[in-house]
């Protein structure tokens, strides 16, 4: 599967019709697929799409939590336009989610995380980056499957947050849900990647690609 390097949204051309969930086939406005710099050495992964990034079809755009996120995404050099921008110009880091449809008055069952694995897990494996940095306790107990040593259920998201777990042949950075966030916790989180990522060198994973 080739990207497409023109592009921020949905660089991989990812079925943006899917229906392999009919749940969700009436309840959603748009499949929402990844977003941003497909070179990039940073992920952001999400448990689902807020209520603003399905009315727009743009990841972490259109409410309160997707500017929450781009303002964080500018403070660290990720984001070159304002926390408001309905297409955020993104470098070095790309933007997505567990799963690619939202249902307005619950979150993702089982059997839907299953049916999103092959798109996240693709993303993952072509974009190879860094750092993970899964929002939510939900994501980082799903990402902890198969990219950490540890137990799914032996991490607390509050304690883990902006701190670094070292994976199999990733690192991952933790963020509390956007919707949960304080000023402190997107300080801290901003704090710990200036000064305990970006002030070395991240890129020295064994077995990792060149750049």
């Amino acid at each position: 599967m080739g990207a497409n390097h023109d592009s921020l949204a949905n660089p991989y051309g990812m079925d943006t019709e899917c229906e392999n969930c009919p749940g969700l086939c009436e309840t959603r406005e748009n499949v929402l697929h990844g977003y941003g710099d497909v070179g990039g050495d940073f992920i952001f992964v999400a448990e689902r799409p807020h209520a603003g990034a399905d009315q727009t079809g743009v990841p972490f755009t259109g409410d309160d939590a997707g500017r929450h996120l781009q303002t964080i995404l500018g403070q660290l050099g990720f984001a070159r336009t304002p926390p408001d921008a309905d297409e955020p110009d993104i470098q070095n880091a790309f933007l997505t989610y567990v799963t690619r449809c939202r249902h307005p008055d619950r979150t993702a069952t089982d059997e839907e995380i299953r049916a999103c694995e092959p798109y996240l897990n693709a993303e993952i494996r072509m974009i190879n980056p860094e750092i993970i940095i899964p929002i939510g306790e939900t994501t980082l107990r799903e990402l902890a499957i198969d990219y950490t040593t540890r137990r799914p259920d032996s991490f607390d998201i509050v304690e883990e947050h902006a701190t670094t777990i070292r994976g199999r042949g990733f690192e991952l950075v933790p963020m509390i849900s956007l919707t949960k966030q304080t000023d402190a916790h997107a300080d801290a989180f901003v704090t710990h990647l200036k000064e305990n990522i970006f002030t070395r060198d991240y890129r020295q994973t064994k077995g990792r690609r060149s750049r």
